[in-house]
């Protein structure tokens, strides 16, 4: 009985099944691309505000704590948008005529609020509060980036899953002093690990099964 099939037909089932693999494994990998990428992340992504607030001059330049803005950091989930009074508390002496702060002015006047639009999101799912992170000293920076060399905010970090479980992990690599938590300038020593150690004892920081519990981000 003659073959149904020619025998270059094995050549073709083999080719086919090799093609199917290579198709999947691109496929994984183009989407993992894609997960990454700030196309979907929106990392490093200029954000047009109402106004073009520069933390380079107010934090960088000025000396600006954190704080005297994002009032409600240290005691909040929330670090909180300061509201226009407190714009005004120095543009109603300087600046007082410049058009980039007719915007300030008008909702002062008006007394409606800036529409600010967040830079730095997280998805409705993942709860973050800043208050805890302060508390164990996780810098600002650490996730923020150097705002005080930002002419216009950015998200510099991911921000993604990984980027979390990476500090959650190890997060002997982050810990500083409190009191350099809001210090832009502030450099990891070189025994970064040791100090880490040591802080994770000192401010009580949760172990590491627990900080990459599902119900610590995921409530």
């Amino acid at each position: 009985m003659s073959q149904i099939f020619p025998k270059s037909a094995n050549a073709i089932a083999r080719m086919s099944l090799i093609g199917v693999v290579t198709l999947v494994v691109f496929g994984g990998w183009l989407l993992m691309t894609l997960m990454r990428s700030s196309w979907l992340t929106r990392q490093s992504e200029i954000i047009e505000q109402p106004v073009q607030f520069s933390h380079l001059h107010h934090v960088g330049g000025e000396g600006f704590d954190c704080r005297y803005c994002h009032t409600s950091v240290e005691k909040s989930s929330f670090a909180g948008i300061p509201p226009t009074k407190t714009c005004m508390n120095c543009h109603s002496q300087i600046w007082t005529n410049a058009p980039i702060l007719e915007p300030v002015r008008a909702s002062f006047k008006n007394d409606t609020p800036l529409t600010w639009i967040r830079v730095n999101t997280l998805p409705d799912f993942v709860y973050f509060n800043h208050q805890i992170h302060i508390h164990q000293g996780v810098g600002c920076a650490t996730c923020h980036g150097r705002v005080d060399k930002m002419p216009l905010m950015y998200q510099a970090q991911s921000l993604q899953m990984e980027f979390c479980l990476n500090c959650h992990r190890n997060p002997e690599k982050y810990l500083r002093p409190r009191s350099e938590v809001f210090n832009m300038a502030y450099e990891a020593p070189a025994d970064q690990l040791a100090l880490g150690m040591r802080l994770k004892q000192e401010y009580n920081v949760a172990s590491v099964r627990h900080l990459t519990s599902c119900s610590v981000c995921h409530r």
